[in-house]
């Protein structure tokens, strides 16, 4: 059985338990002097029905105004006392919920970062954000004030609970029955409401995941003139998001009335039986006096269980997700050898290698290939061939199904994942680039770099002239995910970006397919530059691209249909052969 939510984020923070200590205690003695004033009416009552029979009299004080000064002064230091406690709580509920924002929000982000690449691909990236961002900030909500009512009104029942039967017996009785039924319909509230804020967080999820996929296909929504279709999907799932919160909403605000009626008996039996005692001589007027006003503060505060039990539930909802992706397990996981760079042969091989992304469809099947060090080998085929998926068993974005991936002997999964991954540089046909400057964007991966180096590795990936073309040079913005470049200038830059970090594989994976040819012939330049004396692994779907590699290897269906030069190939008449006279118009 899954442990609570609560629980669960108790284990979380437990490091914070000096905090949370601390800011209970000052919710707990802001309440406790909260409560005094009515003890100090009580007195003041009972100065002025008894005077010299008054409890102050008994100390010594008989005068009445002697006693009610005394009475002054206690009050100004018991609100005093109050106001510092309730400045204290209130900063240390509100950093305690900053911290643990902060914390299960970098945490969670940091943990998502260890998880395999098929995690991703079964998860919207919008649900990723409603976890990252609503649900933690959901949970500081509740931090930040409901932890805090949570204790305050149980100080209260409490403190007046040991007035009450300390002094008066019978009315305590009367004025604590509805506590019971409040605390029952509570608990009630709780369990009925779980689910519907279960369900809401889902929703929320989902207009995340609507919404940021809406947005990162925003030139497809608009070459399409599909605007009013996505408003309607937008609004549909809207819809269900407020269909969702109507029914919490609706069973929480029933809350409040109920309970108030139910408030309104302990209340109005205190008055009424107090009140008789009272006239009977059987309780002093001034503790009758402090009765009355108990009973307010005892029993009205109840009332606002029900928005703090709204706002609990959310937050377990909430806590329940975030905790959840936190325990997610990382299938990928590093191993402990490490990886000296300087100490590289950079030698590959992939050996009986069988992958498949589901079960019922392989795509490599028994691969054995070589990829010598300090060579140019060169990876093609069709469509599907699994050319792409070598780079990422050998990155380790998926592990093996079958076989191994050697380095230098070693099965790639013993060695740090940061080490290898850290040998690699990747030139993708899918370039991204971060949202900053071009110099920010070459220098990620390698922040330490100089100018000079940046401006040199631009040099090597033939990018350095139109850099200086744009209107700030190196220090231009080129937008979310460079969409104010050109294909063929993120590409350079992302080549730019593999040759300062300087590494002994590279690997260039379809990395002119989305240009001109005038840039593939630039690119190519610069990749046939770069590649000297490092181990490089070219996968391409233009065979011109490879032509000079030192070895090719022709993938069909996950095996290997061929291997040789690009002469070899071609005299062969076989699967190259074949897809070389389609692409030069032979056929």
């Amino acid at each position: 059985m899954s442990q609570h939510p609560l629980a669960r984020l108790l284990r979380y923070g437990r490091k914070h338990r000096g905090r949370f200590v601390l800011a209970s205690l000052c919710s707990i003695l802001n309440k406790v002097f909260d409560l005094a004033p009515p003890l100090l009416i009580g007195a003041a009552v009972d100065t002025l029905v008894q005077k010299d029979q008054a409890l102050l009299a008994g100390l010594g004080f008989v005068d009445p105004l002697a006693q009610l000064t005394i009475l002054a002064v206690i009050t100004v230091l018991v609100w005093g006392l109050e106001s510092g406690f309730e400045y204290a709580y209130a900063v240390y509920w509100r950093n305690l919920a900053q911290t643990l924002q902060h914390e299960l929000r970098v945490d969670g982000y940091r943990h998502v970062q260890t998880l395999e690449m098929a995690w991703f691909e079964d998860r919207s990236t919008g649900l990723v954000m409603a976890i990252l961002n609503d649900d933690v900030n959901q949970l500081e909500r509740f931090l930040d004030g409901g932890a805090n009512s949570i204790l305050q009104v149980a100080t209260t029942v409490v403190g007046v609970g040991l007035f009450f039967f300390l002094l008066a017996p019978g009315v305590a009785v009367l004025s604590f029955l509805p506590v019971p039924l409040i605390l029952w319909g509570s608990f009630r509230f709780q369990k009925r409401i779980a689910p519907r804020y279960a369900e809401v967080r889902e929703r929320v999820g989902a207009i995340n995941a609507q919404l940021s996929n809406n947005l990162g296909g925003i030139g497809t929504i608009k070459s399409f003139t599909s605007e009013d279709f996505e408003v309607e999907r937008v609004r549909a799932e809207s819809l269900r998001y407020q269909a969702s919160n109507q029914l919490a909403i609706r069973l929480s605000s029933a809350f409040s009335p109920l309970i108030r009626m139910v408030i309104v008996f302990g209340f109005t039996a205190t008055l009424v039986y107090g009140g008789w005692l009272c006239s009977e001589g059987e309780l002093a007027v001034g503790v009758f006096s402090v009765m009355v006003f108990l009973t307010q503060r005892l029993l009205w505060p109840l009332t606002r269980l029900g928005s703090t039990f709204d706002l609990y539930q959310r937050a377990m909802a909430s806590a329940a997700r975030v905790l959840n992706l936190l325990d997610t397990p990382a299938r990928i996981v590093s191993g402990e050898l490490p990886l000296k760079r300087e100490e590289m042969r950079a030698e590959l091989r992939y050996e009986q290698v069988g992958f498949a992304y589901h079960p019922e469809l392989p795509i490599l099947s028994g691969l054995d290939l070589e990829v010598p060090a300090g060579r140019t080998t060169a990876i093609v085929g069709p469509t599907g061939s699994g050319k792409s998926t070598l780079v990422k068993l050998l990155l380790r974005f998926y592990d093996v199904g079958s076989g191994r991936i050697l380095l230098d002997g070693v099965d790639i999964r013993e060695l740090r994942l940061t080490d290898l991954r850290g040998a690699i540089g990747l030139v993708s046909q899918d370039v991204f680039l971060f949202y900053g400057t071009v110099r920010d964007n070459i220098a990620y991966g390698s922040r330490g770099a100089t100018q000079e180096e940046i401006e040199q590795a631009a040099r090597a990936a033939e990018a350095h002239d139109f850099i200086l073309g744009l209107k700030n040079g190196y220090e231009t913005i080129v937008g979310e995910r460079g969409q104010k470049l050109s294909g063929g200038q993120r590409q350079r830059l992302s080549i730019a970006r593999a040759v300062l970090k300087d590494p002994p594989i590279l690997i260039l994976d379809e990395a002119t397919s989305a240009v001109d040819n005038e840039t593939e012939a630039a690119i190519q330049r610069s990749m046939r530059r770069i590649a000297e004396g490092r181990t490089t692994l070219v996968i391409a779907h233009r065979l011109s691209t490879v032509r000079h590699a030192d070895t090719i290897y022709v993938l069909q269906d996950g095996v290997l249909s061929e291997a040789g030069r690009h002469e070899e190939l071609l005299a062969a008449g076989g699967v190259y052969a074949g897809l070389w006279k389609v692409q030069t118009g032979e056929i």
